[in-house]
């Protein structure tokens, strides 16, 4: 069959404290995040690798404090004042600004106002402070005097939860069948799950075939080549 033509049509991520499924590997996590009130100096950062549910798992809290969300890549040019008058702050991806001596100073501004007027500050990155690559010596001792709430890698409980959750807001009818046999078969990672749904999409829609098994099949092989 001919390949079709493939449009990139936007699909809606559901980041309700309903959608985020709690399993062993992030129940820790879970659990000090959501005890902000009892944060060494009310601050914490959110540890884990890409798509592993940091930005689901802030949103959640910022639903609950009524917390402000901003990419650490931003500050430099908010007013920050400003931004501490929200009951909790939320900075997202701060890691990727490491070596950016302006973006460094903002965040270390923020930092110290938010802690002086009592702002809960919740971070988040893909890695602990002292791998970040900090230039700022005042910001990278804040920071990793900062405790962290890591979320591990996922079991097979999550894994599958993940999947059903890419499926669905990719609205994407799949046999239920075709989780188990995803999970026994892919690559371990939070990464690999948008990987693999990506693919099964876009094959699903260049070739009008039905995700199930055999195409799922190809994907993998594609996907995760065995050596």
């Amino acid at each position: 069959m001919a390949e079709q033509l493939i449009f990139d049509l936007p699909h809606r991520t559901a980041r309700g404290k309903e959608n985020y499924f709690v399993s062993p590997a992030n129940a820790m996590a879970v659990v000090q995040v959501e005890d902000w009130r009892n944060w060494p100096s009310g601050k914490m950062i959110l540890v884990g690798p890409e798509a592993s549910g940091k930005t689901h798992l802030a949103t959640v809290w910022a639903d609950q404090t009524g917390g402000h969300m901003i990419e650490a890549r931003d500050v430099i040019d908010a007013d920050i004042p400003d931004l501490v008058t929200h009951p909790a702050l939320i900075v997202e991806n701060a890691d990727r600004i490491a070596g950016d001596r302006g973006a460094e100073e903002a965040l270390f501004h923020l930092h110290n106002l938010a802690l002086a007027e009592a702002r809960p500050l919740l971070l988040s990155a893909r890695s602990a402070p002292l791998q970040w690559g900090l230039t700022l010596p005042d910001l990278l001792s804040r920071m990793s005097a900062t405790a962290t709430a890591t979320l591990g890698a996922p079991d097979d409980a999550l894994l599958a939860a993940l999947l059903v959750k890419q499926f669905a807001d990719r609205q994407l009818t799949v046999p239920p069948r075709l989780i188990p046999y995803l999970a026994g078969r892919m690559e371990r990672s939070f990464a690999a799950v948008k990987t693999v749904v990506n693919a099964l999409d876009a094959a699903a829609l260049s070739t009008g075939r039905k995700i199930g098994e055999r195409l799922a099949a190809e994907v993998l092989e594609n996907a995760f080549p065995q050596p």
